[in-house]
């Protein structure tokens, strides 16, 4: 095994947290390791291939988990240079104001931050300047306050997305442009790496026009000569001093032969799953139960949504080509004879046809055969899809488990009645729109749905949660461990409950926020 120099800071992991924080602290001047498992995402025509993407998940991890029952699943995990962002949706919002309070539900308490929302303000909107979000103040009847518009004019909609969004509109609803972080300029198209195509949430982008984490994070913390990445290099455990306080040095693997890198401070940012399951690996005389675990909350109150994909089927053709830019949250507290959260509705990207059999086998493809002369490409040039998601309550019983070598996943969803009635109701309201657009009272509409299961993991968030009790979180309010001075966590770990919006772009600011803080140490 060798024994590689020494580092200032390393930093575990190239995602929305990890890379996001290789980018604050580049300008330091100080000496950054970076280490990725991943390789950077080959630039291919495979890109923008559904049937590669979607029907042979080419750019997911081939890596096997472990359900409760004990039984292997393949998670929608993509390990690159860019972490998950490199398929991601782009879409980045603000977790509302009243999310960061103990807030009541139907089935239980979504528990305060230590933090609150005007505390992360101005990193949100440090975060949107950087991963360059479009969106339009005012629009979202639960928009938090800002200090500042966005720094981008939102994405438009194109002719049948704005037919769609009036007629919600009409409906008595608030929908509104969806925030996404796009390197587009719709004023000079030439000037605009980002071309609108109808391949984007859920494939990588050939043209690196999506505000990911390689784009925005690692490419510009390269430029500093202080700051080195090591590709293919998977991080095994983390050993510590014999008094067990401080992380001594990083174990890595790297074309097969173990590396040791010493770094004064070590940032963990793998992802909420896989953070917890190294500091359970790392296991020790001195941490028995895992690194920073005397809570016993390491890999615990795992959340990750409960999401339902629901495709829209109607007489009206779609020929729109990038169709994700509406939100609806008027659902989002609850309604009047309902008043507990129910969550978010946003666009999905395209149906395309080839992932009628690719994704929803039981729900779409048999459509094909009800409807005479249609095939798979005439459905999907009528349909739109929506993505449904409802806040899951952290649960200790929802955890990250180490059996050995093997990494285990008990997750059970809750909170699913509130999750239920926001399928329903979305689903009246999308009934209603069929029938006026037809201007008749039959019912045209098909709306089938598929619910997301385990291996669906792109919002994971929670089992290192920050608090100030060191007896029931793991991390203190700069996501620090509170057992071990000199490790960090800084990816969704840290989220003591899981709010209705998707969680990166307060992962991103999060990831600022903690670098102010590692600037001071590191000085």
């Amino acid at each position: 095994m060798s024994i590689d120099n020494s580092y200032d800071l390393i930093i575990i992991g190239t995602g929305a947290g990890g890379g996001t924080l290789a980018y604050k602290l580049a300008a330091t001047g100080k000496k950054i390791l970076i280490l990725e498992r991943g390789t950077y995402l080959p630039k291919e025509k495979a890109n923008w291939s559904t049937a590669e993407v979607y029907g042979k998940e080419r750019y997911h991890t081939q890596e096997q988990w472990y359900d409760s029952a004990g039984r292997p699943f393949r998670p929608q995990m993509s390990y690159w240079v860019g972490g998950n962002t490199k398929v991601y949706g782009a879409a980045l919002l603000r977790l509302r104001e009243r999310d960061f309070e103990a807030v009541e539900h139907k089935n239980g308490i979504s528990p305060a931050w230590v933090l609150k929302y005007h505390d992360f303000e101005p990193y949100y909107t440090q975060a949107e300047k950087l991963y360059e979000v479009h969106g339009q103040q005012g629009e979202d009847p639960t928009e938090p306050p800002r200090s500042g518009k966005y720094a981008y004019p939102p994405v438009s909609h194109e002719p049948r997305m704005q037919q769609l969004s009036d007629a919600i509109a009409k409906q008595g609803l608030h929908p509104f442009h969806l925030p996404l972080g796009l390197k587009l300029n719709e004023v000079d198209r030439t000037l605009s790496t980002c071309i609108r195509c109808d391949t984007c949430d859920g494939f990588p982008c050939l043209v690196h026009a999506k505000a990911d984490a390689e784009v925005e994070g690692i490419t510009p913390a390269l430029k500093f000569p202080n700051v080195t990445l090591k590709t293919a290099a998977k991080v095994m455990r983390l050993l510590t001093s014999e008094s067990g306080r401080e992380i001594t040095s990083v174990e890595a693997e790297i074309d097969g032969q173990m590396h040791q890198f010493q770094g004064d401070v070590v940032v963990v940012a793998c992802g909420a799953t896989n953070s917890a399951a190294l500091l359970l690996r790392s296991a020790n005389d001195r941490h028995p139960n895992g690194l920073a675990n005397h809570s016993d909350q390491v890999g615990r109150n795992y959340m990750k949504h409960l999401t339902t994909a629901m495709v829209q089927l109607s007489i009206t053709p779609n020929p729109d080509v990038y169709q994700k830019t509406i939100c609806i949250n008027d659902f989002y507290w609850g309604e009047p004879d309902f008043p507990y959260p129910m969550g978010e509705v946003q666009n999905t990207g395209n149906v395309l046809a080839d992932m009628i059999p690719a994704e929803a086998p039981k729900l779409l493809a048999p459509l094909a055969k009800l409807l005479p002369g249609f095939g798979l490409q005439q459905i999907a040039s009528h349909t739109t899809g929506w993505w449904l998601q409802t806040e899951d309550l952290p649960n200790p019983k929802n955890r990250v488990r180490m059996v050995g070598d093997k990494l285990h996943l008990d997750y059970t969803p809750n909170n699913t009645q509130s999750h239920d009635r926001l399928i329903h109701r979305w689903s009246e309201i999308l009934n209603a729109i069929d029938k006026a657009a037809e201007h008749t009272v039959v019912h045209h509409g098909i709306y089938p749905r598929n619910s997301t299961g385990i291996q669906v993991v792109g919002h994971q968030c929670g089992t290192c949660r920050f608090g100030e009790d060191p007896d029931t979180s793991v991390l203190d309010f700069n996501c620090r461990t509170h057992d071990i001075d000199n490790l960090y966590v800084v990816d969704g770990s840290f989220f003591p409950s899981n709010s209705g919006v998707n969680p990166t772009l307060t992962i991103i600011a999060n990831a600022l926020r903690v670098g102010e803080h590692l600037t001071e140490r590191l000085k």
